[in-house]
């Protein structure tokens, strides 16, 4: 089993969209990957709250189902328990890594890191923004997360015993 967990601030916008994002790319993936999803905030502020409403929307039109979340904090044992940390941007990786023993640090990374020539090492919070935000961070985590599936299918086929 893989673990992954996606985190930006608040956990309303981007963590849960990409977790729907990755969770649908999973579910139209023909093998069972087993890998274990989870998104989460680096504040508090939204703590049990579904995502945002626009985010929800937007992800809707691309048949991605993300309501069924609710927003958390990352808690300590996070960082023992997934194998992948994904910050979706570098304000929250520095602040993952701040909050975490050095032993964890590698597998804090940018979601970014995964996408196919990325334009930008940050998933921009689209809070503030218009509709256009949104589809503009869809954009983004479809690209990251098509590059975070190749990783895990070549770590999955890496560890499977030889025939």
């Amino acid at each position: 089993m893989i673990r992954v967990l996606f985190v930006c601030m608040g956990n309303i916008c981007r963590s849960p969209t990409a977790h729907g994002v990755f969770r649908k790319m999973l579910e139209d993936h023909p093998a069972d990957l087993s890998i274990e999803l989870d998104s989460a905030g680096t504040g508090d502020w939204h703590v049990g709250q579904p995502p945002d409403s626009r985010a929800t929307e937007a992800a809707s039109r691309r048949g991605v189902e993300i309501s069924d979340l609710r927003a958390r904090t990352v808690h300590d044992e996070d960082f023992v328990l997934y194998d992948y940390i994904l910050a979706m941007d570098e304000l929250n990786l520095v602040t993952l890594q701040d909050r975490s023993p050095g032993k964890y640090h590698a597998k804090i990374r940018l979601l970014m890191e995964f996408a196919e020539q990325p334009s930008n090492r940050n998933v921009p919070d689209p809070y503030y923004g218009g509709p256009a935000g949104f589809e503009q961070v869809l954009d983004l985590l479809e690209n990251a997360g098509r590059g975070l599936l190749r990783e895990l299918e070549q770590l999955i086929e890496s560890k499977a015993p030889r025939r």
